[in-house]
């Protein structure tokens, strides 16, 4: 009997029965995507201390050991202050901007209280209280997006807790392997999300050739088994995936952004830093234009303009307007074309990808 090609060491570092990492902010999601031989990752960048406590929990008592959860933890960021304290510090022609933009598009104003407090980006503070909690846990693996504090290297190996990087760059790639990263997520500029500037097609095997025994996992553009079936090709241990699962059956993502992205294309989505303050894949959206004008001030920095963007991101989300709304959606969104379940996904994947590299010999 063949072995199977989708039986990679990731499959055997993780337990999992095919190389894909599904990345979701939904828990029921994740779980769905354990039952289906995947390995989940819940994104809890934005929850409060409680709620990653409370889902790290829920997920446990579902999937036992094998969950991973990311965080975003910008390298350079405040040492301390509240949310309001450094929104104080955003200069006025930043402050009259957004405004402006506001009052072009008649953004309604947020329901309730912009909960941006708990961001890891916002302060240091913050994001060691973040990390402390899935320390505590010991969450068996900890992935981080733009970067990560040096104790968590330490801490984490003392408690076996595997460290997933996520790199944009051969550079850092390099970097992170070197402070001790147990995989490496090569993210290409097609990627949805915090992303660099290089292609998932040169970034991958770049990185393959210089991580050594790391695996290295594959982002950008991946929601097809053809992805995955070349993404193997290109050296990588697996992929991880994320938009492929915003408009699955179990998704929490309201129901009309999901129909916004299934009728998307990749050239619906654009490249911006004017989220977060650090380059983003999402779909189009009003804000993020009218910062492309020429009158438009400078784009603040992370946390700032995270700070700046919420209001109208919350505005537009409680008052569910799909023109004004946006979601973090990779190049790869055309193939994503039906509301399907996790588990239908899974199995899409897989066996596109066995047909695939099946073909390549026989």
């Amino acid at each position: 009997m063949s072995q199977d090609p989708l039986s990679t060491r990731l499959c055997r570092a993780l337990q999992i029965d095919v190389p894909i990492i599904c990345f979701t902010h939904c828990r029921e999601v994740a779980a769905a995507a354990h039952r289906a031989g995947a390995f989940p990752v819940l994104g809890e960048a934005l929850r409060s201390m409680e709620e990653i406590e409370r889902d790290v929990r829920w997920l446990r008592d579902r999937v036992g050991d094998q969950f991973g959860v990311d965080l975003v933890l910008p390298a350079r960021s405040p040492r301390e202050g509240s949310a309001a304290e450094l929104a104080a510090d955003i200069p006025e022609p930043q402050r009259e901007f957004a405004n402006r933009i506001e009052r072009k598009f008649n953004v309604p104003a947020p329901l309730g209280d912009v909960e941006l407090h708990q961001w890891g980006g916002n302060n240091q503070k913050v994001a060691r209280d973040q990390i402390q909690i899935l320390l505590d846990e010991k969450v068996p693996v900890i992935a981080t997006g733009l970067g990560a504090p040096d104790f968590l290297f330490d801490e984490a190996a003392e408690r076996g807790i595997k460290l997933v990087a996520l790199v944009g760059s051969t550079r850092q790639a390099v970097r992170q392997i070197e402070r001790g990263a147990d995989m490496v997520v090569a993210q290409g500029y097609d990627a949805a999300g915090h992303t660099g500037g290089v292609g998932t097609f040169s970034l991958v095997p770049e990185i393959v050739e210089r991580a050594g025994d790391i695996p290295v996992i594959a982002a950008g553009g991946i929601t097809t088994g053809r992805h995955l079936a070349a993404a193997l090709c290109l050296g990588a241990a697996g992929v991880w995936t994320g938009t492929v699962w915003l408009t699955s059956e179990e998704s929490d993502v309201d129901p009309i952004m999901k129909k916004r992205i299934l009728d998307s294309a990749g050239e619906d989505t654009t490249r911006t830093n004017t989220i977060s303050g650090k380059t983003m894949r999402v779909l189009r959206f009003p804000w993020a234009d009218e910062w492309e004008h020429p009158e438009a001030p400078p784009v603040l920095k992370s946390p700032y303009q995270m700070i700046l963007t919420s209001k109208y991101l919350q505005g537009a989300n409680d008052a569910r307007r799909a023109d004004l709304m946006t979601e973090a959606v990779g190049q790869g969104v055309s193939f994503v074309q039906e509301a399907l379940p996790v588990a239908d996904i899974v199995d899409d994947l897989a066996g596109q990808a066995r047909q695939t590299l099946n073909s390549l010999v026989g």
